[in-house]
């Protein structure tokens, strides 16, 4: 799990991320410097072999010395080039892990702050873009040792020479700097309007059959697009930034160069370097103000810092915390005290006290709005309330670790998610997975065990290739949850989709199935909370009344809450 400490800060996480590929950046960083390293040398070899050849003199030494130089160069950069894609592949999946583990550790409300589209968008683009942070930090040591190495170079040659460059070095300085602030703002902004269409084609493509059947796909289009002129701005500005300081560092470079060229030149002529020398000066010098390397390695710097800083959001968003404490023997006894739960600014639920004795069925019925999801995510801690406590068999919630929770808590949702490559992987899906025949007595109690039988390969089938209405993916949804024994069981609006028929033969089915099992349900049909053994009646956040169906009925409060249509 992150914790807040590690990931305080981005460049927290980009330190995280470099010593987790320590030894790859360190053999790329000695490459890199390696190859810089030939790179000075070459120079030299080639100025003292033109002196050689000007002077007639047995020169195939070191004609040999730079044709090795040059094939050293070629394969050192190869080498660099290899092990520079394994190191951002390698920091790119961590990265990935790091933050698909925390979203999923931190649950519904990661979504709910940022948005589903935005963050795919983390999780694939900026973690990519974060991820060639180790390699470039690499790199850029391998940079800088080349103008460094210029410098010194030239004042081996003759110190005048590394005077003259130096005297222009300040200011070279100050436009990386600058630069450097200046692209991590503007690469931000561009990568915040990228989330934000990615949000919104997220959003489109989950309501793809309303847009259809409103038929305004051009609408949802403009919309999702609405924001590409920010982004525009965005990525001008942020071109503008480095084409300003490549152009403001050419027109510095240049006259560097010139000026230690001309130096050398009136050295020449006083006898004081060789042509061999000059030659080499001007090579020194061109390293010397190899600032196109550095803005290219501060320009890539600068994006992986901002990604970080996308990354950095989403990982110091606090995930919830569990325990040490087993549950102990029991039947299953829920109780709800005192729970308070926000969203935003609106309080959703208020001083909620709630009993459920193990073994029971307790409907939880409402108008829309009421809490009802909300409490039944808070019963068995996919949620945490903002004030009270959630206790099971006498335990709170918050003090079990998290394999004793999960192990002892099953839900069945409105729109289940059937994860795994077939149907039976699927329905396997837990902590402790269930037996094949577990499996088949679970999907015949949910009435979906003829559907898969008719599928083409059955339980084997692939769930991309297995067609099936909401009400088919919803029994699906009901059979894992009950294919997995627990001492509670919540079914939040998991019956929603199913026929009047079958949602009470499921109904009837669960009720007299695992007699050991606490059931809460979520309830819009009179039918169904008549079968409870009691039923809670939420209404403006608070429970309004406890009882069974029957005693409820009485009220016309309650009658409404089903509408016309309800049957006591």
């Amino acid at each position: 799990m992150t914790t807040r400490a590690d990931a305080a800060h981005p460049a927290a996480l980009l330190n995280s991320a470099t010593r987790h590929s320590g030894a790859r950046c360190i053999a790329l960083c000695l490459m890199s410097t390696a190859s810089t390293g030939a790179g000075l040398l070459l120079p030299a070899a080639l100025g003292r072999t033109l002196d050689l050849l000007l002077a007639h003199s047995p020169a195939t030494r070191w004609v040999l010395y730079c044709a090795g130089i040059v094939l050293l160069l070629a394969l050192l950069e190869a080498c660099e080039t290899v092990l520079g894609g394994t190191v951002d592949a390698r920091t790119t999946a961590w990265l990935r892990r790091r933050l698909t583990g925390h979203v999923l550790a931190v649950g519904p409300r990661a979504a709910a702050r940022f948005g589903p589209g935005d963050l795919v968008a983390r999780v694939v683009g900026n973690a990519a873009q974060a991820g060639t942070a180790p390699a470039a930090r690499a790199a850029l040591l391998a940079a800088l040792a080349g103008p460094v190495g210029g410098i010194v170079a030239l004042g081996l040659i003759d110190p005048w020479l590394a005077a003259v460059f130096l005297a222009g070095g300040p200011l070279l300085t100050l436009l990386l700097r600058a630069f450097a602030r200046h692209t991590t703002r503007c690469v931000a902004d561009y990568q915040k309007v990228q989330g934000r269409i990615a949000g919104a084609l997220a959003e489109a493509v989950a309501g793809r059959r309303t847009i259809d059947a409103a038929g305004t796909a051009d609408k949802e289009a403009a919309r999702i697009l609405r924001p590409l002129p920010e982004l525009s701005r965005a990525g001008h500005r942020m071109w503008r930034v480095q084409g300003r300081a490549a152009a403001q560092a050419s027109a510095v470079a240049p006259l560097l160069q010139l000026g230690v060229v001309a130096v050398a030149g009136l050295l020449l002529t006083r006898h004081r370097l060789s042509v061999g020398e000059v030659l080499a000066a001007s090579r020194y010098a061109v390293l010397a103000t190899g600032v196109g390397v550095l803005v290219g390695q501060f320009a890539s710097l600068a994006r992986a810092k901002a990604a970080a800083g996308r990354l950095d959001e989403v990982l110091t968003e606090p995930a919830a915390g569990y325990g040490d404490r087993q549950l102990p023997p029991g039947p299953g006894h829920l109780e709800l005290r005192g729970v308070t739960a926000r969203r935003g600014e609106r309080t959703v639920l208020d001083g909620v006290d709630l009993v459920v004795p193990g073994g029971s069925t307790l409907a939880v019925v409402g108008r829309s709005g009421t809490g009802k999801s909300l409490l039944a995510a808070l019963a068995g801690r996919l949620a945490d309330p903002d004030a009270g406590e959630i206790l099971l068999d006498g335990v709170p919630l918050r003090g079990l670790t998290h394999s004793a929770l999960r192990r002892s808590v099953g839900y069945a949702f409105e729109r289940p998610a059937l994860l795994g490559t077939t149907i039976e992987d699927a329905l396997m899906l837990g902590l402790q997975p269930p037996s094949p025949a577990r499996i088949r007595e679970a999907t015949r109690l949910a009435r979906a065990d003829d559907f898969v039988r008719r599928l083409p390969k059955g339980y084997a089938t692939p769930c991309a290739e297995a067609p099936r209405s909401g009400g088919e993916s919803q029994r699906l949804g009901l059979a894992r949850a009950f294919a997995h024994d627990g001492r509670l069981l919540i079914l939040d609006d998991a019956l929603s989709s199913l026929d009047t028929v079958t949602e009470a033969q499921i109904t009837e089915s669960l009720l007299a199935h695992g007699s050991d099992t606490t059931r809460v349900l979520i309830a819009h049909r009179a039918a169904t909370a008549a079968r409870a053994d009691a039923v809670a009646w939420l209404d403006g956040g608070r429970v309004r009344a406890v009882g069974t169906h029957a005693e409820l009925w009485r009220m016309p409060g309650y009658r409404a809450v089903f509408g016309d249509g309800g049957q006591a």
